[in-house]
């Protein structure tokens, strides 16, 4: 409520199958403990993870490929990597392709690397190949030609043709997507919006559609962003693939400015979901960007929150390998059927059965709205117990030790594989399931402590009160440092400025309230790949430019440890100019907590019995209802704390103090 600060937080069930009517009935409820209509509202913010688990689930459906003339093995050249590492791979291996050699055509043509005209479109062969796809019903369309990044001309008239010759098509032009050299990763990028396009347009267009009926006028809705940042429904639906990462990123965005408000500015986030945990390094309060990311085996060179994911989440299955090892996840038992206490018919133990049969979670979730069947986890359990000739206690602690080591494994891909010790953050957990083994992952990683914001389970969608609007332009112009035309690089950037200033006015931006941020990309000449650096605001000049690359050489050292500055054999090369508009949002101001009276016994429910670790007895332990709870109290372990749409069970030799925000600060070793 913009009027009054009041934030309204609340959980529903997913609609399996039918996420348009998920989504309203969220709306629904949420309103509804507001006290509010849809008349009251002024805007929508979505964070979406419907693309990524299309793609996780590597269901791209029967896509089309138009390429240029001579290159239709551009797929298959692809990049090579080892997966497992050098000791655990005899082969390099490339991903499958997207499309099936059978569904690629090519058109005559050809524009070279300035963007010059070699040869011209052919249009007779681009209505052939457009009849080709129309006459096999394959709607669904992406276009990468030769260098179309300098000159988008012959794909715009690819796309004349398409709209005539196949109007049912729905197409994704890599001019549009992802105007960067480097074709393999630009078609991969644009094959992957034409993959995820029919579903994300169907979902947003219902949405809207719903909502228009319902409140009778249009309501502003805008959706997550990779990148961080949230755009407009109809932008989205133009170039979809912006939401691959739109969930995760919303709750790291979220993570990191609740965390700032508690004084921390480097932590790690991990967001623990049903199905999987995602996890990002926040470092001066902000999320790490990447534009090397991936959703599951598809690479997707776009701006995005630096996020790992792993499959280890609440629904995660306990599984025999062909060795009799116990394995957790990646393969999930999704919200249906679910954890076999969801009485839906599951067959296969989850984590979230194993954290119920040791006591670790109550009979039900979001505060009794879900009930929760224990007798069917601990039947499950046993049965899994038998095969690998152990208590049903300790197999449960088992599932649980392996799933904590699968989340500090993500953990360790975002810290200590790439420079970072871990010791030096403090871990924010979130999530439904985020915080169930924050003390576990403690003791795994060495991490100083974990914070668990108020509300934990709707973090990412809190993020989305957060999050500005952005538009990233980019186009790749590449020249040596000694050779670069500044006017020719201050030309570019001005036309990036100007579409970046078109984007925010058509979402509601005046002038005096748009911010437009530019970067670059530079590299050493003869590297593979570039570091990002800013672009100082004003008229673009050598001034200008010799910065860049001083900042260039700054960063380099940052992130390998050495840089060539000086070094008149070793000369730096501009890659890609980028510019970034930005609509600032005015962020929802959150209340403090106040001490209360007594001591934290105020809010304790009950008690129950727990099983901490493998080996270990049950203990009867004290539940605390968090909403209760206030500044200043400490709780020591064991202890189990609960709320609406969470739990945190304290193990022994830990406390939790609340901070006058509300947080839970946990460590290990401290006395009340």
């Amino acid at each position: 409520d913009e009027t009054t600060g009041q934030v309204t937080a609340t959980k529903t069930p997913a609609v399996p199958g039918r996420p348009a009517a998920g989504f309203m009935t969220g709306l629904g409820k949420v309103l509804g403990l507001a006290g509010a209509g849809l008349d009251d509202v002024a805007a929508i913010s979505h964070g979406t993870t419907i693309a990524t688990n299309q793609l996780l689930e590597g269901d791209t459906g029967r896509l089309g490929f138009i390429t240029t003339e001579g290159f239709e093995f551009l797929l298959e050249i692809a990049r090579q990597s080892v997966p497992d590492g050098y000791g655990n791979s005899y082969f390099w291996v490339k991903p499958d392709r997207i499309v099936p050699a059978d569904l690629v055509k090519t058109v005559a043509g050809r524009i070279d690397a300035t963007g010059a005209e070699l040869a011209p479109f052919d249009e007779a062969g681009a209505a052939a190949a457009a009849r080709w796809f129309a006459a096999r019903g394959i709607d669904a369309i992406g276009v990468c030609l030769l260098h179309s990044y300098a000159n988008p001309a012959h794909e715009q008239q690819l796309a004349a043709v398409l709209a005539r010759e196949h109007p049912a098509a729905q197409v994704s032009l890599s001019s549009q997507v992802l105007a960067e050299y480097r074709e393999y990763e630009r078609a991969m990028t644009t094959l992957v919006d034409a993959a995820v396009k029919p579903r994300i347009a169907g979902y947003l267009d219902e949405i809207t559609r719903r909502l228009e009926q319902a409140a009778g006028r249009r309501v502003p809705l805008h959706v997550m962003t990779s990148g961080g940042g949230v755009a407009t429904a109809a932008e989205v639906i133009g170039r979809p693939v912006a939401t691959v990462l739109s969930g995760p990123a919303a709750g790291a965005v979220g993570a990191a400015l609740l965390a700032r408000r508690a004084g921390l500015d480097q932590v790690l986030t991990c967001d623990g979901g049903g199905t999987s945990t995602d996890v990002a390094v926040v470092a001066g309060g902000q999320p790490a960007l990447t534009t090397e990311g991936s959703v599951g085996a598809y690479p997707a060179r776009l701006p995005m929150v630096d996020v790992v994911t792993v499959g280890a989440g609440g629904g995660s299955v306990a599984w025999l390998s062909p060795e009799g090892a116990l394995k957790v996840g990646p393969q999930s038992a999704g919200a249906d059927p679910g954890p076999l206490c969801y009485g839906r018919s599951g067959t296969e133990v989850t984590v979230t059965d194993a954290h119920l049969a040791l006591g670790r979670i109550p009979a039900h979730l979001l505060g009794g709205e879900v009930p929760l069947d224990a007798a069917a986890s601990r039947a499950g359990l046993a049965a899994l117990a038998a095969r690998l000739k152990l208590s049903p206690a300790d197999c449960a602690a088992g599932v649980l030790e392996i799933s904590a080591w699968n989340q500090a494994n993500a953990l360790r891909q975002v810290t200590s594989a790439r420079g970072l010790d871990p010791r030096d953050f403090t871990l924010v957990t979130f999530g439904g399931s985020g915080s169930l083994l924050a003390c576990p992952l403690i003791g795994t990683l060495g991490v100083p402590g974990v914070l668990v914001p108020p509300d934990p389970g709707t973090v990412s969608a809190f993020g989305l009160l957060t999050v500005d609007v952005r538009a990233d332009f980019v186009r790749t112009a590449v020249a040596r440092h000694a050779e670069l035309d500044p006017a020719a690089a201050g030309a570019l950037l001005a036309g990036l400025e100007d579409q970046a200033r078109r984007a925010l006015a058509e979402q509601g931006f005046a002038p005096p309230a748009q911010q437009l941020a530019r970067s670059a990309d530079l590299r050493y000449y003869g590297q593979a790949f570039e570091v990002r650096v800013p672009v100082r605001d004003g008229p673009f000049g050598p001034a200008a430019a010799q910065a860049a690359a001083a900042e260039f050489h700054a960063a380099h050292r940052a992130l390998y440890g050495y840089d060539f500055r000086g070094d008149p054999r070793q000369q730096v090369e501009w890659v890609s100019l980028r510019v970034t508009g930005i609509g600032p949002i005015a962020r929802p101001g959150l209340a403090g907590l106040q001490p209360a009276p007594g001591g934290p016994e105020r809010a304790t429910t009950g008690h129950r019995d727990v099983v901490f670790d493998r080996g270990a007895a049950a203990l009867r332990v004290a539940v605390y209802w968090r909403p209760r709870l206030g500044a200043g109290d400490v709780l020591a372990g064991p202890a189990v704390i609960e709320e609406y749409g969470a739990t945190v069970p304290l193990h022994p030799g830990f406390t939790a103090r609340v901070d006058d925000s509300g947080n839970l600060l946990i460590r290990a070793g401290e006395t009340p």
